[in-house]
Parts: C-alpha cells; sequence; structure tokens
C-alpha cells in the first residue's frame, strides 16, 4: 500500500540530513466551496464531546468475526493485506480496540499477547512500529510510531475500564506517561505538539523540525487516556490540534497535507515529502468526529471534497485529485463525516462489510461504523 511505502519512506527522510534547500511554501488558501460557504452562516454543528466508553460499543459483532476472520491470525497479528503483510504497530491498536468494543476479551488479550511480545523490543515502553515477515529481524527499525503508541495505550485504558483488569490499566499508562515525556513537545508557538517518532522528527534532527503529522492526533483517545495517566495534558494536545488543523490549509483545495513542518513562526509542508492529501489524513475527520469535537470550520474541507468528487489523494499546490481510494470501506468515513456536517443518513449498506478489501480500507469502514453507533444514532435510517 502506498500508505505505508510513504510511511516507511518517511522514517528515513526524517532520519536523514534535512534538504539543504528549503522548498518554497505553496499558497496557502480555503477551499473555494468552504469560502461559499463562509457568505452564508451556518448553525454550528451539535455535537457530544463527553468522553464515552468504548467497551460493547459495536452493536454489529458479525463485523468484528469477518474482520478478525480475514485480518488476524491465530497468534494474534494483524496483517495489512496491501502491504507485503506486515504487521504494525497501529494495525495492533486498532485491532484491540475494536476487540474492546465487541466486548471480546479473548481475541484483546491475544492480539495484545502477540503486540506485547513482537513489538515492545525497544529499551522504553514504547512499541517498535513496523514488523516485517520474512525479514530477520523481523523489527528492523526500531523507531516508534506515536498514532500506534496512543492507539495501544487507548486501547488497554478502555480494556482496564470494561473488564476491571488492573494489569490493562498498568500496561496503558506505561505507554501514556512514555507518550507524554518522550514525544509531546509542551509550550511551542503551536501549543503541545507531537512527534509522529522519538527519531527523526525533533528540530534537533532536522532544519525544518519539528514535523507533525495531524493524522497522529487521535482525539478519541486523548478524551480517554486520562483514565490511566491524568497526569499528562491531552487536553492541551487536542486543542493544539483542533487549531493545527484550521491553520494547515494549503492549495485550491484548503487541505492539510500529510507531513507538515513547525519550524519558524509558520505552518507548512515539511520538507523531502510529498505536497499531497492522502492515505494518512483522511483519518482527521474520522477522530474529530468519533470524539465528537470540532466546528465546522474544521470539517468544511473533507466534507467538501469528498462531496463534490469522492474520497483521494488531492495535490496540495493543484487541488486535483491524483489518485482515487476505491475500496469500498473508505465510503464509510466519507459517509460519517457527511452524517456529521449535514445530517446525512447513511446507506442501507452502510454496515455491511465487503470480502475483497484490504486492511485499511477495512479497518476505517470499521471504525467509522463504531464511531457512527457510539455518536450519531440519527443518521441510521429506521
Amino acid at each position: 500500500m502506498i500508505r505505508f511505502a510513504a510511511l516507511a519512506a518517511a522514517m528515513l527522510l526524517a532520519l536523514a540530513p534535512a534538504a539543504a534547500q528549503q522548498a518554497a511554501p505553496p499558497r496557502p488558501g480555503l477551499a473555494r466551496a468552504a469560502e461559499k460557504a463562509s457568505e452564508k452562516p451556518q448553525d454550528p454543528l451539535q455535537l457530544d464531546a463527553r468522553a464515552i466508553p468504548l467497551g460493547g460499543a459495536l452493536r454489529s459483532p458479525e463485523a468484528w468475526l469477518a474482520y478478525k476472520a480475514r485480518f488476524v491470525t491465530e497468534q494474534g497479528r494483524v496483517v495489512d493485506t496491501a502491504n507485503g503483510m506486515i504487521s504494525h504497530s497501529e494495525g495492533q491498536g486498532y485491532a484491540m480496540l475494536i476487540a474492546v468494543a465487541a466486548n471480546d476479551r479473548a481475541g484483546f488479550e491475544k492480539i495484545w499477547g502477540w503486540t506485547r511480545a513482537n513489538l515492545m523490543v525497544r529499551d522504553d515502553q514504547l512499541v517498535a512500529w513496523r514488523w516485517e515477515p520474512n525479514q530477520r529481524p523481523a523489527v528492523a527499525d526500531m523507531n516508534n510510531a506515536s498514532d500506534g503508541d496512543l492507539l495501544i495505550a487507548w486501547a488497554l485504558a478502555e480494556a482496564a475500564d470494561y473488564w476491571g483488569e488492573q494489569a490493562y490499566k498498568i500496561a496503558g499508562r506505561r505507554i501514556a506517561v512514555e507518550v507524554g515525556r518522550k514525544l509531546i513537545l509542551l509550550k511551542t508557538k503551536f501549543g503541545s505538539l507531537l512527534l509522529p517518532g522519538v527519531s527523526g522528527f525533533a528540530g534537533e534532527d532536522r532544519k525544518d523540525g519539528p514535523v507533525v503529522n495531524l493524522s497522529y492526533w487521535v482525539f478519541p483517545a486523548l478524551s480517554r487516556l486520562p483514565l490511566v495517566a491524568p497526569d499528562v495534558d491531552w487536553a492541551g494536545l487536542t486543542q493544539s490540534g483542533l487549531d493545527l488543523i484550521k491553520t494547515a490549509r494549503f492549495g485550491p483545495s484548503g487541505l492539510p497535507t500529510e507531513w507538515l513542518s513547525a519550524a519558524g513562526g509558520d505552518i507548512r509542508p515539511a520538507d523531502g515529502f510529498a505536497k499531497t492529501f492522502g492515505y494518512n489524513t483522511i483519518r482527521i475527520p474520522l477522530y474529530l468526529a468519533w470524539a465528537g469535537i470540532g466546528e465546522r470550520e474544521h470539517y468544511a474541507a473533507f466534507a467538501n471534497a469528498w462531496s463534490a468528487r469522492g474520497i483521494s489523494v488531492i495535490d496540495s499546490q493543484t487541488g486535483r485529485p491524483t489518485e482515487a481510494m476505491s475500496e469500498g470501506g473508505y465510503s464509510a468515513l466519507v459517509a460519517l463525516t457527511l452524517c456529521v456536517t449535514s445530517g446525512r443518513p447513511f446507506a442501507a449498506d452502510f454496515r455491511a462489510s465487503r470480502a475483497s478489501e484490504n486492511y485499511y480500507p477495512a479497518t476505517i469502514h470499521l471504525l467509522a461504523l463504531i464511531a457512527a453507533q457510539m455518536r450519531y444514532g440519527s443518521c441510521f435510517k429506521s
């Protein structure tokens, strides 16, 4: 999958010296449709930002059973079918979360056990980001990915809360505190910033550092991690993410690029990365909606782009689609976003899984379904 090929390249670029020549920042702009919308004031979004427990929230257990059968091995390894059958901390974290939502404690324990044995191989409490089945060692890159760390810590916090297991709480706290200690930059010009990994993204590592990725702000996790780590300023991190979504708007589409430089006084696309809105950043409205937070301005560029031409990779400089995201699971993300912004009802097949889909769109679909069942019941047709 292009998404993880780009992430692997991002890790390599992040660890390499910064480009000697700074790229000229693209012209920032708002989506044309967003500008038109601003001429006609709309009612504020009516969202419910309560921190809702995840345990048992999935009311379509057959969806989890189908997902588990296709993507989770007997040992608990989550397989990325479009990316060389590798596994990664993100996928393990997502599956752990879905298992809690489906009230599948045995499945959760199996996935957590594999994660603990195979990815928690660093000399701290964070999680190695990638495991490759055809390589020895299977973990060749010891860097972490902060979104994977957050997802796993959140899943452990929810499991501890739902099943009353103290060991899960202790494990979740260890990861969450380490994220706060090593990956959150406090008191920057932009508020708290979340580094994508311990190595390669800070100002000491790159001339354009710190470099961040807005899809790593897992907003529903940030509202629930106080269960295990109340001493970390998750609320401050949430606010900085909301602020950055309003700031990181580039070109005619007004959408954020995947990798952003926070060096100096402005947010701009980071050096050495494709200046595109893509497979990572599509998760931004998913996380906003799942947490029940944000204003119209936070969702507008996503809703406008997707309602006009569907979901795709977009060149931030031209505003043009460069690659359609054609697998059906991505449409659930569009449906969720338009439910939030306009109250559009979900289609009759919103719950239906698709047997031919790869890991990532199938995961996006299942996460959007959980978010919808937790917070947006009004968009389900009676």
